[in-house]
């Protein structure tokens, strides 16, 4: 039977804690820091002093046996007197430190006590509590003497209360397996490529790879990505699933999927993780967490609150938890993450493994777990997402503003001010050159080292004033702590900071306030990589994934991750792909052809009555072709994309795509906007897509150190940089058109550059048929000639 290995620090922290939930400060450890300190206290101890000393015992907890295990921070064994130590740093002063708090550091040690005396025959030792706190770097010793009846019982209590848990978690996998084992693919027949999807997942799995895969719309990637995981995970070959998403219409499917499956009788615990700023009661708001009745106590109502849940609840909502939290009296996000560690399908966003500053530290605080393995949907989102996730940025005007806070802020001290006018003149030392030389932006290949410490400096400063308890809740502190926490971002990035790294210094329009240093990820692969080890494997899919070697590269993919492209499911003779190549839109030749644009619309809109999408790459463009034309035809219905709509003004605008409708009807869009992946305008309500340009991104400072970084490592930087993220928008967009079996239409790719072999080479399979139009004139006779064809196979039918 297959040990399970259970860390000491997590045992500790599930039986041992209560009390209050204190979420209104982090510590400016990280985890190198504390490696650090800890190898500086361990460098100190004598001779006979064995650090990192490893200890386990293998126990049998509900009918199963467990490797209880962990590391003593120092253990002495030598002489009359045996010592365990453990070390601890943070930001506070000792004497705040918890009770509660304090009964985990302990309660830590204690596990490892009992487990060296019984190696080593002991009947007592002492115990020994470091704690360093960072800021002062003051260190505060206490020690106790500990026999080993006392450490018998507090092992077997905690291990006992745990296996109270183990029970229930173990009834409810029993459960599942035996629901898991007869389940049928709840369709009545797979969908072309469907099968082939689910069994390329179903290997991955096995093998424990990651897979890369490509699937059109239509073949139903969600519920064939999710039952071959189910199916394995009835033969216990995982434990836990992480379908991960950028978006919460796609978490919406994913929990469709699921219900499809529980009416044939599926029976496991699914949740469905929500931000914590949307979750959040709107009463917790402006409460500090010991004012807050959510907070308060937390520990001690989430025990029974855990068990009402999980006993009566599968399919986990945001609503459900919600209703539970308020019924136990429970900070609904907390609560959430405390009831994932019982679930064993996880619904979440990229964030939760991929971002170092968030990430689910209960499940990926270890290097690597068996029993997870995710499934990434969208993928073709997470390049520029993991971009975001792995760079940071600092900004001087906040700093400013809280400067000039101060002349209304008693509670500003002295040596608080001082900090942040040291921080300012930072700013000013390190951008002086770039001041001094008019320019509006430098970059550098390396960290901004002395500008870095003085951000250690300011979050220390903060860090203690802070941390004064009879500090007053007002704007002012709020302001000082958002500050500080964007600090402490600033830092955490700086410790992955690596030859994939760009510093970039922005001068404002102000320079006596606006000046913002960014730390630049370029290429976040290895970070990808290392968070995608973390399981047995991962899937990666997409609608979009081409081409395939492009994102295997920069999603992290390792040396034997695999790749899948399926083919489309609908018959390729329900779209028309039509390429103008007499059109130019190239940013000097866009006024030229503007005429051509709007006379290839009205073309395409006059072979057929329905409802079009035309997509374009920038809002000045937009309101250039809109505007032409209207004018020009000014009795064709038109709806217009603008800015930040609303979300009543992006339901209108969708809701104007009526099936049947009696007049054509034109809608302009942004290129890779809301409208162009995501959305289900199925049947008639949509039957054709053009295209302007080819979705080149802006070029900017950073996708020129992209396309320069790529470059240098000679691989094609201009593709990577700005073709290919255009080409995917093209392809989502295109996307809208074909959503079902039934769906016809026309796709009009409405720029010259997608005859070249450069944009041929990367279609996709199913667009192989595309024809190339030399001329307007040829233009009109081939839409008619498509829908000619198609009404007739539709009257055949």
């Amino acid at each position: 039977m297959t040990i399970t290995k259970l860390g000491i620090r997590e045992l500790i922290e599930f039986t041992l804690r209560s009390g209050d939930l204190n979420a209104s400060m982090n510590s400016m450890n990280t985890a190198l820091e504390g490696a650090r300190i800890h190898r500086m206290l361990q460098k100190s101890r004598g001779t006979h002093y064995q650090k990192e000393y490893s200890l386990e015992r293998e126990v049998e907890l509900a009918g199963k046996p467990y490797l209880i295990h962990g590391r003593a921070d120092g253990v002495i064994l030598n002489g009359d007197d045996p010592l365990i130590e453990e070390i601890k740093t943070s930001d506070a002063a000792f004497e705040d430190l918890t009770e509660n708090t304090l009964t985990l550091y302990w309660g830590q040690a204690k596990m490892y006590a009992y487990i060296l005396m019984s190696d080593e025959d002991l009947t007592q030792l002492t115990l020994q509590l470091t704690y360093y706190r960072r800021t002062t770097e003051e260190v505060t010793t206490k020690k106790q003497t500990y026999t080993l009846a006392e450490a018998t019982e507090f092992f077997n209590s905690v291990t006992a209360e745990y296996e109270t848990w183990l029970k229930l978690q173990t009834e409810l996998r029993q459960s599942r397996n035996k629901s898991i084992k007869n389940l049928a693919f709840p369709f009545d027949h797979y969908r072309a490529g469907q099968r082939e999807l689910a069994v390329s997942v179903y290997k991955a799995l096995r093998l424990k790879k990651q897979l890369f895969i490509e699937a059109p719309t239509g073949t139903g990637k969600t519920i064939s990505t999710v039952f071959p995981c189910i199916k394995a995970m009835g033969e216990n070959q995982i434990q836990r699933l992480f379908y991960l998403t950028a978006k919460q219409s796609t978490r919406r499917v994913a929990e469709q999927a699921l219900s499809l499956m529980g009416q044939q009788g599926l029976n496991l615990r699914s949740i469905t993780l929500t931000a914590k700023d949307t979750i959040t009661f709107p009463e917790e708001a402006d409460l500090a967490p010991e004012d807050n009745p959510f907070m308060v106590g937390y520990y001690d109502r989430l025990k029974p609150g855990l068990k009402d849940i999980l006993t009566n609840e599968t399919a986990i909502t945001r609503e459900t938890v919600e209703a539970y939290a308020r019924k136990h009296q429970l900070d609904p996000f907390e609560f959430s993450l405390d009831i994932s560690l019982f679930c064993d399908v996880i619904i979440c966003d990229y964030n939760y493994l991929f971002d170092p500053q968030v990430y689910l530290q209960r499940f990926f605080a270890v290097d690597h777990d068996d029993d997870n393995f995710f499934l990434v949907d969208e993928a073709h989102n997470l390049v520029s997402r993991s971009r975001d996730m792995y760079s940071t940025e600092l900004s001087l005007a906040p700093l400013t503003d809280l400067i000039a806070a101060t002349k209304n802020a008693p509670e500003c001290t002295p040596a608080l001010l001082r900090a942040f006018r040291a921080m300012r003149r930072a700013f000013f030392k390190v951008a002086g050159p770039l001041i001094d030389s008019e320019e509006v932006e430098s970059v550098f290949n390396e960290p901004a080292i002395n500008f870095n410490q003085a951000v250690t400096k300011l979050s220390d400063h903060i860090s203690d004033w802070l941390g004064d308890e009879k500090r007053p809740q007002n704007d002012f502190t709020k302001a000082v702590l958002d500050y500080y926490f964007t600090c402490l971002s600033y830092l955490k990035i700086a410790d992955y900071y690596d030859e994939t790294y760009r510093t970039k210094i922005n001068l404002g329009d102000d320079h006596d306030r606006e000046i913002t240093f960014k730390q630049v990820c370029l290429d976040p692969s290895a970070f990808l990589r290392d968070c995608l080890d973390k399981g047995r494997g991962a899937v990666l899919f997409s609608a979009t994934l081409s081409p395939l070697a492009y994102y295997q590269r920069v999603l992290g993919g390792n040396e034997d991750s695999l790749c899948y492209q399926l083919p489309s499911p609908f018959p390729p003779k329900h779209q028309s792909i039509l390429i103008t190549d007499y059109i130019s839109t190239t940013y000097r030749n866009r006024e030229a052809n503007l005429a051509k644009i709007i006379t290839g619309i009205k073309t395409m809109v006059n072979g057929k009555t329905g409802n079009y999408l035309v997509f374009l790459p920038s809002y000045s463009f937009l309101s250039t072709v809109s505007l032409a034309f209207t004018t020009a035809y000014p009795n064709v219905k038109t709806v217009t994309q603008s800015p930040s709509m609303s979300e009543t003004a992006r339901t209108d605008f969708l809701a104007a795509f009526t099936p049947n409708p009696s007049a054509s009807l034109v809608g302009f869009a942004i290129l890779g906007g809301l409208f162009s992946e995501g959305i289900d305008l199925t049947a008639n309500r949509l039957i054709g897509v053009a295209i302007v340009s080819v979705g080149l991104p802006g070029i900017s400072t950073e996708n020129n150190l992209l396309r320069d970084y790529f470059d240098s490592q000679d691989e094609p930087g201009f593709e990577y940089a700005y073709q290919l993220p255009g080409l995917n928008h093209v392809f989502q967009a295109a996307g809208r058109l074909i959503r079902s079996a039934s769906d016809q239409g026309i796709i009009l790719l409405m720029d010259q550059r997608f005859a070249s072999q450069r944009y041929l080479r990367y279609f996709p399979p199913h667009w192989q048929y595309h024809r190339i139009v030399h001329s307007a004139a040829e233009l009109a006779p081939t839409i008619e000639h498509f829908w000619e064809m198609t009404d007739k196979e539709t009257n055949k039918s």
